[in-house]
């Protein structure tokens, strides 16, 4: 996927938040630790230093929403994550996005901690960061 490509789905997924640029992406893809799997409905990205993984998106376009291919890609971004030697995995996900929190929650994540009103809202206040990991063992 290129990252003009990502960076429209992106934006199709997130439109209550500035999506990511098409350079974003190149910049973030430019480094070996980072990959990007995904397909016209969806993808992950992610990256892996020494034993850690974090995923960075995982976006769905919204016409594909309930149908499993949040499953799908975050269970694709744990085995790539494993296949890098990674062993345990974090994230962040705003507090008001219940649908992804759900979706963590139901594969194993489980919250460890918050980055206060981390996330813009164009028509509100900040909403907080939720961080959650997971072994990957």
């Amino acid at each position: 996927m290129t990252p003009e490509v990502l960076a429209t789905l992106h934006d199709a997924g997130f439109a209550d938040s500035r999506g990511w640029s098409a350079a974003e992406f190149a910049a973030l893809l430019s480094a070996p630790q980072c990959f990007a799997l995904g397909d016209a409905e969806g993808f992950v990205l992610g990256r892996v230093a020494a034993d850690e993984a974090e995923l960075l998106t995982l976006t769905v376009h919204p016409d594909a929403r309930r149908r499993g291919q949040g499953w799908h890609w975050l269970s694709a971004f744990e085995t790539e994550a494993r296949t890098r030697a990674a062993t345990r995995a974090f994230l962040e996900v705003a507090e008001d996005n219940t649908a992804a929190r759900a979706l963590y929650v139901r594969a194993g994540w489980r919250e460890e901690g918050r980055r206060s009103r981390y996330y813009p809202r164009p028509n509100g206040a900040p909403v907080d960061a939720v961080i959650m990991v997971k072994p990957l063992r």
